[in-house]
């Protein structure tokens, strides 16, 4: 009798253990499981204040490349590079020439009728038409060139492979390179998650370089010298979320941010103080949990974006714009 006693309990314990892993399973399923007590909502950030949107999208068109990877403004053109070619193209969308490359483009700058490439881990110079004009000595092995920005005298690269600003003369001398390291509570490098890593050069001769990983944009001296910074982490509307965002930015010709994120894709318009100023392009423009498109402007402060996901060039302008 003991011993059936024994097998009764087993038994009843062993169907207890099957129906407690088949209510663990059933309920682990997509359709079944229970919600996430730390997950955040992001569809409520997606709808925008209407009044919030202060740029209306006036066309778009196609490039015809199957992977589109860089896009500047300058002189009244466009310059896209995707699919190992460069396409240089007027304001209206009408190709004005085309010329192929050595390899796929990670970065593009142009500066006084000279073009300049990241390609792997150098840098490439091109005139207009095509022709090679200077090929400076490669970086590093490890190194990843996500922008370029030039000045006058300096060519400024930002490597994020070693979480990086190189800085390089108008010839391809390098005159120096600093890692965003900081003096006592302030900034303490970049933080670079993901091959997210711009910086640009405003109206002012001001250096800005973002620290994607703290949501920053930080103010250097051409040396290497932190002089200010401004940072807005924060789901909503007015900040930077995410692993590593603002991912793309350019300035207007007044000195104003122009941002781009990916995850909750959105370009919106920071002053210069960074205070928020308003949407250029809502979440809803996007595809969801896309890439952040990559973005110039003009000098009537038109605002070009070039969508990975849907490889189309957006042009976006103020709604108090007549022109365009």
């Amino acid at each position: 009798m003991k011993n059936k006693g024994i097998i009764i309990f087993l038994l009843i314990l062993t169907v207890i253990i099957v129906v407690v892993i088949v209510g663990d399973y059933v309920s682990d399923r997509p359709n079944r499981s229970r919600p996430n007590p730390f997950a955040y909502d992001v569809e409520a950030f997606k709808s925008v204040n209407p009044d919030l949107i202060h740029y209306k999208e006036s066309k778009n068109f196609r490039i015809g490349f199957q992977e589109p990877a860089a896009l500047a403004i300058q002189n009244k053109k466009i310059y896209v590079a995707g699919d190992r070619s460069l396409k240089i193209i007027d304001l209206s969308g009408v190709l004005s020439s085309e010329f192929n490359l050595p390899g796929k483009v990670q970065a593009i700058e142009v500066w006084d009728g000279k073009v300049f490439l990241a390609i792997d881990n150098r840098i490439l110079i091109y005139d207009e038409a095509g022709n090679v004009l200077d090929e400076w000595q490669p970086l590093k092995e490890n190194s990843l060139i996500t922008a370029i920005a030039a000045t006058e005298n300096n060519v400024f690269v930002a490597d994020a492979g070693n979480r990086r600003v190189i800085r390089f003369s108008a010839e391809g001398e390098m005159r120096g390179e600093f890692e965003g390291k900081a003096d006592e509570d302030a900034l303490h490098g970049f933080i670079i998650p993901s091959p997210c890593f711009d910086l640009n050069v405003n109206d002012e001769n001001e250096l800005w370089v973002v620290n994607p990983g703290l949501h920053a944009f930080e103010n250097y001296t051409f040396e290497g010298n932190l002089r200010s910074h401004w940072k807005k982490t924060g789901m909503t509307v007015d900040g930077f979320s995410g692993c590593c965002n603002p991912s793309h930015f350019t300035f207007l010709n007044d000195g104003r941010y122009v941002t781009s994120e990916k995850g909750l894709v959105r370009i919106k318009i920071h002053k210069r103080s960074g205070e928020f100023e308003g949407v250029v392009a809502a979440p809803e423009k996007f595809t969801e949990e896309g890439q952040a498109p990559d973005v110039a402007a003009d000098n009537q402060n038109n605002i070009y974006a070039l969508d990975f996901d849907k490889k189309v060039v957006r042009v976006f302008k103020p709604k108090n714009s007549t022109g365009l």
